[in-house]
């Protein structure tokens, strides 16, 4: 049964009943088939409903013109939200005591007059304030008029309670999102500690397991999304695994996939893995990159390896490539004179903020642009951080030669500039280091599968501080044909050059280590 209170021209209220089958009765049934279909055109956008374009429905069919009406609680002044062009906009204010009544939840709705016109009011939704559904008539609504006007107020009712769900729906995929990021880079820092604190009360599976392997997806962003909605479970997080939207690469899909014993290398027919690797095989602009397995501590290794793994796999025959375990140049230095060469560089760092010290640990991994975006900083920002840190090492950063020669030392001191440094010689300079026999190999190993124009190629990109355009002129070649020498050698060595990371890092060393063994 419904309540609607009439108030006659005295403003004495008088009780009017109307059953739920009088209504429906009274409203032709032509009419609410139309008021269903725009309530499912309505509940279909991805946006808001368009209020609007029911009340002009509404006004098409009645004749009303109609208001959806928002009443302040602290003074019960009435705003309009929207209303058909006709509408009075000075009815709120002569109605407002009825208004207010409405918003509050004394009156369901409510029949009057003002001057010539029929007014009809229906409020809508549970919680106070509530908003109110204003139609004003030239005369007294017919009774199927007055039911279309309840149908609709009841229509309105539930595409806000939908709206506002989906609301809710955004807000938590944004926080989850953003938790998902936050708990990434805890791991690509190394500290797993402040990434289940973050984390406390849900912890993820994934910050349990004891190793895991990084599968680096590049496909287009909508698919990215989508995936991760599709994996998601109901804490936010994807099972035993954890799938990130790359905060810096729009085309990439960070999965960090806790290690199955039961998988062989992370190539078996179960797990998330196995769900990537059909994902790229249906979809031929999808491709693959798989690091090696790690301890958790050890994410940024794992990253990295995936990184050089994904430029290989995208001239791959299936668009899957498997970091093939390469040795790192600090792996073959002689472990005590290179860790003192290393404190030593870093050591200035001590006296530069923290924050600068982390920026610049970023900064030798990934382009100044990207380190902003993954930090949520402006450009100018970390421009500023770095500056600091090269008035304290005493380099240009911005030189991929210096560069090459940070990134190297704090993969030796994975501590940095944490410690007061503790040298117990006279350190012994990088040259030196570098022409030991372990680092020879190492520099042919990485060089030998390529051909000599372009390794040449790789030696002037270098001297030009990794400047195609420069690159080109001091060769007498175009531009295209240097960057296509690039994608050579990434395809060849499995090594990520054009996004200037820490294959470019390795390729600085290598040709370093081939000119000091000639020098």
């Amino acid at each position: 049964m419904y309540g609607v209170v009439r108030l006659d021209g005295g403003g004495r209220e008088e009780q009017e009943t109307v059953s739920e089958a009088q209504m429906e009765a009274q409203s032709s049934g032509g009419e609410l088939d139309g008021l269903l279909r725009e309530m499912g055109r309505q509940a279909s956008r991805p946006q808001d409903p368009d209020v609007r374009r029911i009340l002009e429905w509404l006004h098409a069919r009645t004749g009303a013109q109609v208001a959806l009406v928002a009443v302040a609680a602290a003074d019960g002044v009435g705003r309009v939200e929207t209303a058909t062009p006709g509408f009075p906009r000075r009815l709120p204010d002569s109605l407002s005591g009825l208004l207010v009544r409405l918003s509050t939840g004394q009156l369901a709705a409510a029949a009057t007059r003002d001057g010539e016109l029929h007014v009809r009011a229906a409020a809508l939704g549970p919680h106070e304030p509530r908003p109110v559904l204003v139609a004003a008539f030239p005369g007294e609504p017919a009774p199927e008029q007055a039911a279309l006007l309840s149908h609709t107020a009841a229509v309105l009712t539930l595409l806000r309670r939908a709206g506002d769900s989906d609301r809710s729906w955004r807000n938590y995929q944004r926080s989850a999102r953003q938790m998902r990021i936050a708990v990434l880079q805890a791991l690509l820092a190394g500290d797993v500690l402040l990434a289940r604190r973050m984390t406390t009360g849900v912890v993820p599976p994934l910050l349990e397991a004891p190793r895991v392997r990084l599968h680096l997806l590049h496909c287009p962003v909508d698919d990215r999304d989508r995936i991760v909605r599709a994996e998601q479970d109901a804490s936010g997080y994807h099972g035993p695994d954890l799938l990130v939207q790359c905060p810096v690469f729009k085309d990439h899909l960070i999965c960090l996939v806790a290690e199955d014993e039961h998988e062989d290398g992370g190539k078996g027919a179960y797990g998330r893995g196995a769900m990537l690797r059909r994902l790229v095989r249906d979809n031929s602009g999808y491709a693959l990159g798989v690091s090696g397995s790690h301890p958790l501590a050890a994410t940024a290794a794992a990253y990295s390896q995936a990184t050089h793994a994904l430029a290989a796999a995208r001239a791959a025959p299936d668009r899957i490539a498997y970091y093939h375990g390469r040795s790192p140049l600090e792996g073959v230095l002689p472990r005590q004179p290179a860790l003192d060469w290393a404190r030593t560089l870093l050591a200035p760092l001590q006296e530069a903020p923290e924050t600068s010290a982390d920026v610049t640990r970023l900064a030798m991994t990934m382009p100044r642009t990207a380190v902003a975006r993954l930090l949520d900083l402006s450009r100018n920002t970390v421009t500023a951080h770095l500056r600091r840190a090269e008035r304290a090492l005493g380099r240009d950063l911005t030189e991929v030669r210096a560069r090459a020669d940070v990134h190297l030392a704090l993969s030796l001191d994975s501590s940095g500039a944490a410690r007061p440094v503790e040298v117990r010689s006279r350190p012994v300079t990088l040259d030196h280091l570098l022409r030991t026999e372990r680092a020879a190999a190492w520099s042919e190993t990485l060089l030998h599968p390529l051909q000599d124009r372009h390794v040449r190629t790789l030696q002037v990109w270098i001297e030009a501080n990794t400047d195609a355009q420069r690159a080109a002129q001091r060769m007498g070649i175009s531009r295209n044909t240097v960057r296509a020498h690039l994608r050579a050698a990434e395809n060849v060595l499995g090594l990520d050059l054009l996004t200037l990371g820490t294959g470019t890092h390795d390729i600085v060393h290598a040709l370093r280590i081939a000119r000091v063994r000639t020098g």
